[in-house]
C-alpha cells in the first residue's frame, strides 16, 4: 500500500520524514515593544508630526526670551535651592513653581549644560506634544486624515510662527519656555486615550484610562489654570459612554501627579501649596480700564486682533455648533464640553465678575492653546458629517448632472457609451472638488509659508556672539560692560555663552527696567545695547533712541539691523 504524503505548508517536505522543529524562544516583551510600536500608524504619524513640529522650530529659530522663560530657565539651574522673595525671583514666584516646566529644564541643563541648546531643547519637546497632542485628539475623534489636516494647519499657523519681538511679534508660543503648548499637548493626549480606552475592553481599557488620568494630571504641573478642563471629565466619560466607576481609574492617576507636586513643593519651596497661592495671586487692576464687555468678548478677540488667520477657530467653532444640531453626533457635542470648560472660567475670571481684578488675561491667544485642539476636531469633524449626510448627496443629485452635460462634447468625441458617460462625470466631479480643496489649502499654507520665511531667527544675536568672542574686536572697543533694558539684558546673558554654556565674553551686563522714563544716569554713556522693539512690546525709556546727532556712536549693528551696540567717546 502507498504510503500517502503531507506537506507541510512552510518546508514543503514530507511529513513522515521532516525533522521536529527546534522550539523557538519567546522573544522578551521590551525587545519586541519597538517593532510592535512602529507597526501602529498612530505611532510613525505622531513622529511623523514632531518631525515637522521641530522642523518649522528650527526654521524660526526664536532667540531665548525674556521675563517668563528666563525665570524658568534661571530656576533650573538653581533646583532645588530656588530662593522666593530673592534676586531675581522678587515679582514672579507663579512662573517658577510649575514643577511640569522647571523639572525638565533642570534636567536638559544637567544634560546639554545652561546654554542655548537646553533652552532650545525644551522649548521644542513643549511644542512636539502640543502638536503631537492635538494629531492624536483629532484622529481618535475623526480619523488619520482629519488628524494630519489638523496637526498641519496648526504647525503653520501665525500664532505658533509669528513669535519674535524683535521682528513682527503676535504671541509667545513655539520656540519658548512657557506653560501653554506643553499643558495644552498633554491635556490633548489624555483625551486622545480616553477616547482610545470607550473603543476598548478589559485590561486594555484600563492601561488607557490610567494613561488618560496621568497625561491630564501632568498637564496641571505645566499650566495650573488647565484644572478648570477637569470639570468637563465626567461629561467626556458620559459621552463616550463608559461606566462612571470608570472615573476611578482616571482619578487615581491624577491625584498620585498631584500628591508628587505637592511633596515637591513642600521639599523645595517648603509650603506644599505655594503653586497654587503664587496662582491664586496671581493678577489684580489691568494695566488700561475694561469693561464686562470687553471680557466677554475675550475669545474672539484673543482670535482675530491678534492675526486675521486666528478667525478660522471662531469658524471652527460655528461649524461645530451647526455640526452637532444638524447631525447630533456625540463627537461634536464632546468637542464642544471641552471649549466651553475652559471658556467659561477664562471668560469670568478676565474681568465679567469684576472687571477691576483681573485674575486672568483671557485676550492673551496662548491661554486658548488648551481648545484649539478640540476646535480643529470640531471644525474638522463637521466639515466631514456635514459632507457625508448633506453634501455628497446634492453633489450626486445636482453636480454629477451638470458635471455630465459640461462633459457631453468630449464623452460624443470620445464615442463613449452611457456607462462611460457616468464615469467621465463623476470623475469631472471629483477633480473639480479636489481643485477647490488644493485651492483652499493653498490660500492657507502659502501665506503661512511665506510667513515662515520672513522671520529674523536669531541671527543679530548669534552675529553679537561672535563679535562679542572675537579677542580683536573686543580690544579695539573695549567694551567691558554692556547697558540694555531688562529684556535686551536677559536675552543677551545666552549670547555671553556658546550654545552648551561656555562663557565667551566674561563682560558685565548690567540693565534698567523698560518702563523708566529714562536712562540711568549710569548708562547715558553706554555702552547701550538697542533694537527697535517690535509688535505688542513698548519701547525702552520712553523711546530713547540713540543716534549721532545726539552724540552718539554706533559700534556695532547685526547685518539685519535688528541689533545694535552704541557707545560716546
Amino acid at each position: 500500500m502507498t504510503q500517502s504524503t503531507l506537506r507541510t505548508p512552510d518546508t514543503g517536505r514530507n511529513a513522515a520524514t521532516a525533522a521536529p522543529e527546534a522550539p523557538r524562544r519567546p522573544v522578551p516583551p521590551w525587545r519586541s515593544l519597538p517593532v510592535r510600536l512602529l507597526r501602529r500608524g498612530a505611532v510613525w504619524k505622531s513622529l511623523l508630526v514632531a518631525a515637522a513640529s521641530l522642523l518649522v522650530q528650527w526654521m524660526i529659530m526664536p532667540p531665548p526670551l525674556y521675563a517668563d522663560p528666563f525665570y524658568v530657565f534661571t530656576a533650573g539651574k538653581l533646583w532645588p535651592h530656588i530662593p522666593l522673595g530673592q534676586e531675581p525671583f522678587l515679582d514672579v514666584p507663579h512662573q517658577i513653581t510649575r514643577m511640569g516646566l522647571v523639572l525638565p529644564t533642570m534636567v536638559a541643563e544637567r544634560l546639554l549644560g545652561d546654554g542655548q541648546a537646553a533652552y532650545n531643547a525644551v522649548a521644542a519637546l513643549g511644542g512636539c506634544m502640543f502638536f503631537v497632542g492635538a494629531f492624536l485628539a483629532v484622529r481618535s475623534l475623526f480619523g488619520d486624515t482629519a488628524g494630519l489636516v489638523a496637526a498641519l494647519v496648526l504647525v503653520v499657523h501665525p500664532f505658533f510662527i509669528l513669535v519674535n519681538p524683535y521682528g513682527s511679534e503676535v504671541t509667545w508660543a513655539t520656540g519658548a519656555i512657557l506653560p501653554d503648548m506643553p499643558g495644552a499637548g498633554l491635556f490633548a493626549m489624555g483625551v486622545a486615550a480616553l477616547v482610545s480606552a470607550s473603543r476598548r475592553t478589559g485590561r486594555r481599557q484600563t492601561q488607557f484610562l490610567v494613561l488618560a488620568g496621568l497625561c491630564f494630571g501632568c498637564a496641571f504641573l505645566a499650566r495650573e489654570f488647565l484644572a478648570f478642563l477637569y470639570l468637563a471629565i465626567p461629561v467626556f466619560v458620559v459621552l463616550l459612554r463608559l461606566p462612571l466607576r470608570k472615573v476611578t481609574f482616571i482619578a487615581a492617576p491624577m491625584l498620585g501627579v498631584l500628591a508628587a507636586n505637592l511633596i515637591h513643593n513642600a521639599l523645595v519651596f517648603g509650603d506644599p501649596l505655594t503653586e497654587l497661592r503664587s496662582a491664586a495671586g496671581h493678577g489684580g487692576m489691568p494695566a488700561e480700564p475694561i469693561t464686562r464687555l470687553d471680557s466677554l468678548s475675550s475669545f474672539p478677540r484673543a482670535m482675530y486682533e491678534w492675526d486675521p488667520l486666528g478667525t478660522i477657530f471662531i469658524v471652527a467653532l460655528a461649524l461645530n455648533l451647526v455640526g452637532l444640531l444638524a447631525t447630533r453626533d456625540r463627537r461634536l457635542a464632546f468637542t464642544l464640553v471641552w471649549f466651553a470648560a475652559l471658556w467659561m472660567p477664562l471668560t469670568l475670571m478676565s474681568g465679567t465678575v469684576d472687571p477691576t481684578d483681573i485674575s486672568l488675561r483671557a485676550w492673551l491667544v496662548r491661554y486658548w492653546f488648551a481648545v484649539l485642539p478640540a476646535l480643529a476636531a470640531g471644525g474638522l469633524g463637521s466639515l466631514i458629517l456635514l459632507t457625508r449626510q448633506f453634501a455628497l448627496p446634492a453633489a450626486r443629485r445636482f453636480v454629477v448632472p451638470l458635471a455630465g452635460r459640461a462633459c457631453t462634447p468630449l464623452a460624443d468625441r470620445l464615442g463613449l457609451p452611457e456607462q462611460g458617460r457616468r464615469v467621465l462625470a463623476r470623475r469631472a466631479g471629483a477633480v473639480a472638488a479636489g481643485a477647490l480643496a488644493v485651492a483652499v489649502a493653498a490660500a492657507y499654507l502659502v501665506p503661512a509659508g511665506l510667513q515662515i520665511a520672513e522671520q529674523p531667527r536669531d541671527r543679530a544675536w548669534n552675529e553679537l556672539r561672535v563679535w562679542l568672542a572675537d579677542a580683536e574686536s573686543r580690544e579695539k572697543s573695549q567694551v567691558e560692560t554692556i547697558w540694555a533694558d531688562e529684556r535686551l539684558g536677559q536675552t543677551l546673558t545666552f549670547y555671553t555663552q556658546d550654545v552648551w554654556g561656555e562663557q565667551v565674553w566674561d563682560g558685565e551686563i548690567r540693565t534698567f527696567r523698560q518702563i523708566d522714563g529714562e536712562l540711568p544716569v549710569a548708562a547715558v554713556n553706554g555702552p547701550l545695547l538697542y533694537t527697535e522693539w517690535k509688535g505688542q512690546e513698548p519701547p525702552s525709556s520712553n523711546g530713547v533712541r540713540p543716534s549721532t546727532a545726539s552724540g552718539w556712536e554706533l559700534e556695532w549693528r547685526s547685518s539685519d539691523d535688528v541689533l545694535e551696540l552704541w557707545d560716546r567717546r
